[in-house]
C-alpha cells in the first residue's frame, strides 16, 4: 500500500512508519521541518515537507495514496493569540479537502479519549470537531478514529513540580483512575487499522494500563527514589492560577482545567468504559524507568 503518514517523526508516528516500512508499504512521511527529510529518508521513507495548514501541500501530499494517518501536531500553548479550536478545525478542513480530492477511501485519525462530547471536555473539543468535519466526508472513505487515553509521557510536565514541591498536585488526582496510554501502542493499533480491510466508519480506543493517581505516583516515585510521593487534588481556581501564573494563554489554561475536571468527574472516560479495549503491552511501571532516566538527567 501507499500510505501517507502525518506527524512527521513524532511519538507516534515514527515507530508507526518504521512498521509500516518493514511491512513492505510505500510511505511518505508529513513534516515541517526541513531537517526531518534526510532522517524520514534513511528509514526508507519519502519525505513531504510543507506546513498542514497549507490546504493545497496537503492535498499534494495524499495525492496517489491508498491510505493516510492524519493528526493534528501540538501547537504552543503559551502563545497569547493561538485561537487553538480555530488552529484544529482549519487542520480538519484541510485533511477533509485533501482526502475528497486524492479519492482515499481509508483514512485513521488521531482524536482522543472524551472526543464523544459536545462540552464540559476542554480543550478537546478540537478533536471532537475534527471528528465531525472528517465524518462530513461521502460514506465511501472508511474512517477510523482512534480515541487513545491520556499519554504516559504527560506525566513529564509535572517534574519539575516533584523536584520543588516534592509531591504532584491537579485538580484530579488521588482515588481518579486514569487510563494511561504509551505512543508504541497507540501506533501498534494504528498499523492494525490502516492496513485492515474496508470497515467503514469506527472508533478505536486504546489504552495501556489503568491506575489511580495515589497508584501512578507511588510507581513514579519508587522509580525516582522518592517512595510515598503524593498526588493531591486541588480546587479549579487554583490550578487555573498555576497555568496562568506560568504563561499558558488563558483561554487554553480554562480549557485545560476543564479537561482535568473531566478526568477527575469521570465525564471524559464514560464513552470509554462503554467501549473499553484491550489493554496494550507497554505498563505504566516501564515508562517509569525512563521518566527516571530523563528525571535525574535534568537534575
Amino acid at each position: 500500500m501507499k500510505i501517507t503518514v502525518t506527524g512527521s517523526l513524532g511519538n507516534i508516528s515514527k515507530p508507526l512508519t518504521a512498521g509500516l516500512v518493514r511491512k513492505g508499504h510505500q510511505v511518505t512521511v508529513i513534516s515541517s521541518n526541513p531537517g526531518n527529510r534526510e532522517k524520514i529518508e534513511i528509514m526508507s521513507a519519502a519525505a513531504a515537507i510543507g506546513s498542514l495548514e497549507d490546504a493545497d501541500f496537503v492535498a499534494g501530499a495524499f495525492a496517489g495514496a491508498d491510505a493516510v494517518y492524519t493528526m493534528v501536531p501540538p501547537n504552543n500553548y503559551f502563545d497569547p493569540h493561538l485561537d487553538l479550536l480555530a488552529y484544529y478545525r482549519g487542520i480538519g478542513e484541510n485533511y477533509a479537502r485533501a482526502i475528497s480530492l486524492s479519492g482515499v477511501k481509508q483514512v485513521v485519525n488521531l482524536s482522543t479519549i472524551g472526543a464523544h462530547l459536545e462540552k464540559g471536555s476542554g480543550i478537546l473539543i478540537g478533536a471532537h470537531n475534527v471528528e465531525k468535519i472528517l465524518n462530513g466526508l461521502p460514506q465511501d472513505v472508511n474512517i477510523t478514529h482512534m480515541r487513545p487515553t491520556s499519554f504516559y509521557y504527560n506525566l513529564y510536565g509535572y517534574a519539575d513540580m516533584i523536584k520543588t514541591a516534592g509531591f504532584i498536585a491537579a485538580n484530579y488526582g488521588e482515588e481518579d483512575i486514569v487510563p494511561w496510554v504509551s505512543p508504541a501502542d497507540i501506533a501498534a493499533a494504528i498499523d492494525e487499522e490502516i492496513t485492515a480491510p474496508p470497515a467503514g466508519r469506527k472508533v478505536r480506543y486504546v489504552a495501556s494500563e489503568e491506575r489511580s493517581c495515589k497508584e501512578t505516583a507511588a510507581i513514579l516515585g519508587a522509580a525516582i527514589g522518592q517512595p510515598g510521593l503524593k498526588w493531591a487534588i486541588i480546587p479549579d481556581e487554583q490550578m487555573l492560577n498555576g497555568l496562568v501564573t506560568a504563561g499558558i494563554n488563558p483561554r487554553i489554561a480554562a480549557g485545560l482545567v476543564e479537561m482535568y475536571a473531566g478526568l477527575h468527574s469521570g465525564l471524559l472516560a464514560e464513552d470509554y468504559y462503554r467501549h473499553r479495549p484491550a489493554m496494550g503491552k507497554v505498563k505504566l511501571a516501564d515508562f517509569a524507568k525512563e521518566f527516571a532516566a530523563a528525571f535525574r538527567q535534568n537534575n
